[in-house]
């Protein structure tokens, strides 16, 4: 009977740790679809533009977003993030060389 419960339960956790995979997988790509939307909406309404000009602007407001939500908590302690002029250059070409290692695996 215990072996039974401990099976149980480890299949449990299977599944559950499968359905937090599904629901992850589903977010990443439903933000993916809207940076989409986005860039394909700035581009049309802001002629002259290219997508890697609008996906460096998201990346900016995203770090000044992080930023101030790190400065906003209570919880913090000491976070070290690189911040100058080419701080968001530099976090943006790591990003990209990551999605292109990731894309050539």
């Amino acid at each position: 009977r215990g072996k039974i419960l401990q099976i149980k339960r480890a299949e449990g956790e299977a599944e559950s740790k499968y359905l937090a995979g599904v629901g992850i997988a589903r977010q990443r790509q439903a933000i993916v679809d809207g940076l989409r939307d986005s860039v394909l909406a700035f581009s049309e309404n802001v002629p002259g533009t290219t997508a890697k000009d609008i996906m460096d602007m998201v990346l900016v407001t995203q770090y000044f977003d992080t930023m101030k939500e790190i400065g906003a908590s209570s919880k913090s302690s000491s976070v070290f993030i690189p911040h100058g002029p080419g701080a968001v250059k530099d976090v943006a070409s790591q990003i990209r060389d990551g999605l292109l290692q990731a894309n050539t695996l």
